[in-house]
């Protein structure tokens, strides 16, 4: 990947629009930065966007069919992990929290039960090395 290339915003299309607005600033610590009648653009104060689209009670998606199946945050402390796990257990997203070498990962679910993985590998350490085995769950 060239140089400084990160992702630098998500698009999640949700059902509740208030409810995941709510959910993803307090586990995150995301502001609103943007917010209209259907839609709200958050960040964090590193810069990294989540813009979330309102679709209504009836939109559908299934997990195991094409496009992202979910997003992965990373966080710089094992402090902000544990912070965003009790937010988890708090919101009633809160999965499991597992550990693969030195990497923990806490899994949850966000209000339209779509998975929420946040990941700490500890200083200067890339996330993942290896393919997850949790991408042929579906």
């Amino acid at each position: 990947m060239a140089d400084g290339v990160r992702l630098r915003a998500a698009v999640i299309f949700v059902r509740n629009l208030e409810k995941s607005v709510a959910f993803y600033r307090e586990l995150l610590d995301l502001e609103v930065v943007d917010r209209n009648t259907t839609a709200v653009l958050l960040e964090s104060a590193g810069g990294s966007q989540l813009a979330l689209r309102a679709l209504g009670d009836g939109a559908e998606r299934s997990l195991g069919s094409v496009g992202v199946q979910y997003l992965a945050w990373s966080t710089a402390s094992r402090s902000d992990l544990d912070r965003m796990a009790e937010a988890l257990r708090r919101l009633s997203g809160h999965l499991e929290t597992r550990t693969d070498e030195d990497v923990i990962a806490v899994e949850g679910r966000d209000p339209d039960d779509l998975p929420v993985l946040i990941v700490w590998a500890g200083d200067d350490r890339s996330p993942m090395r290896k393919l997850p085995a949790r991408i042929y769950a579906w």
